[in-house]
């Protein structure tokens, strides 16, 4: 195996590039994504205008930078902050929910970037956007399973109704993400996963309305353990635990 370093030529073309994404953000930021423009970048940089596109061929391309990076940024949120959860699922879910909310909040350009208004005249590659882009579904299921494996979960033998089709899009959604979970806690988790984003977008982009609750970090606690018993969790003895976890 080659222990070769990256030359100098790399790594200055990698530290461009690093920098192209840091003002590409920065202009996220203060002009939304609608305005992002590789020019005004450039400019920002010092660059003269074609320069850049020896970095970053379109604005297109340094969205999706910008998207994966993202995607990833969250991703590595929520890993760290269950590095030392306990192995709980319950808590777990909690703490995941929660680093979703504290990375969103302090990064709302960027999460409008992932879950906010499509960029016109934009649409994100799959084949390079879906890894990145199921990493925190992926964690959230996860815990589910790890709670029905273990037999944590109060799991109701009856269940919503579900089609052929849906039933079989759910089978390719367990052999992707090895699950055990049926149908009927796969249809609440994804009721989980929509409803979590939901409320750190309302919170995120101020959909509530300034004056409607005094303690928005109350709400979602409340939000999140409402998806908990709807899982199947059992309720906590007391919110002490939920409320330490912001």
């Amino acid at each position: 195996m080659s222990s070769e370093q990256p030359g100098p030529r790399a790594l200055a073309r990698a530290r461009t590039i690093a920098d192209i994404q840091r003002v590409g953000r920065e202009h996220l930021a203060t002009h939304g994504a609608a305005a992002l423009s590789l020019r005004a970048v450039a400019r920002d940089l010092g660059m003269v205008s074609s320069a850049v596109y020896r970095y970053v061929s379109s604005r297109d391309e340094l969205l999706t930078m910008l998207v994966i990076d993202g995607y990833n940024a969250l991703g590595d949120a929520v890993d760290a902050a269950l590095a030392d959860a306990p192995d709980d699922p319950a808590t777990r879910f909690r703490v995941t929910a929660h680093a979703v909310r504290t990375w969103a909040m302090a990064e709302p350009a960027w999460y409008g970037l992932l879950f906010g208004t499509p960029v016109p005249g934009y649409d994100a590659p799959a084949a390079d956007t879906e890894t990145p882009g199921v990493r925190v579904i992926a964690t959230l299921l996860a815990i589910i399973d790890t709670a029905y494996r273990r037999g944590a979960l109060d799991v109701a033998t009856a269940g919503p109704t579900i089609s052929e089709n849906t039933a079989t899009d759910f089978a390719k959604i367990r052999e992707q993400f090895g699950l055990a979970i049926p149908d009927r806690v796969l249809a609440t988790a994804l009721t989980a996963w929509t409803t979590l984003f939901g409320a750190v977008s309302f919170d995120v982009f101020d959909m509530y309305g300034r004056d409607t609750f005094a303690d928005r970090a109350e709400i979602f606690d409340l939000t999140v353990e409402q998806l908990l018993r709807a899982l199947g969790f059992a309720a906590p003895h007391s919110n002490q635990e939920d409320r330490s976890v912001r």
